[in-house]
């Protein structure tokens, strides 16, 4: 599948999968960002894609972003739809600051991949879901 990107900086690195590791692309902040513990910004990505109809980008944090810069993602997970796609549409992270930090130019916070929609769905009302119960939330225990 061919994906059309605007690049909005010279100063990032290309996307690119990184081979026999996954199939989730990462993302990279596109300028310099100091934040105060406490303090809410979205960093931006520098790209901006036009997504094939009937996809959309699921977009989270990697797995070291909290631990190396102190931020969480803002809204828990990103989802940018095919119609975010004009020429001034670059994509952010929207980021909450635990710790003082900086975030520089090329660092990798985030990843995203891309989905189909879901399909349309009709849900049927029941009085019993004749299943048998799994022993509610948390039952899978902590290992």
């Amino acid at each position: 599948m061919e994906i059309r990107i605007k690049y909005f900086t010279d100063q990032i690195e290309r996307l690119r999968y990184i081979d026999g590791k996954s199939d989730w692309i990462d993302l990279r902040a596109a300028e310099e960002v100091p934040m105060k513990a406490g303090e809410f910004k979205l960093i931006p990505l520098g790209i901006g894609l036009a997504l094939p109809k009937g996809y959309e980008a699921h977009v989270v944090p990697r797995s070291s972003t909290f631990l190396k810069f102190g931020i969480l993602q803002a809204n828990s997970m990103g989802v940018i739809d095919e119609s975010y796609c004009g020429d001034g549409d670059q994509w952010f992270f929207p980021a909450l600051a635990m710790r003082d930090t900086v975030i520089r130019v090329n660092d990798r916070i985030c990843q995203f991949r891309i989905m189909q929609h879901q399909p349309s769905l009709c849900f049927l009302e029941a009085e019993a879901l004749g299943e048998k119960n799994r022993g509610g939330f948390g039952s899978t225990g902590v290992q």
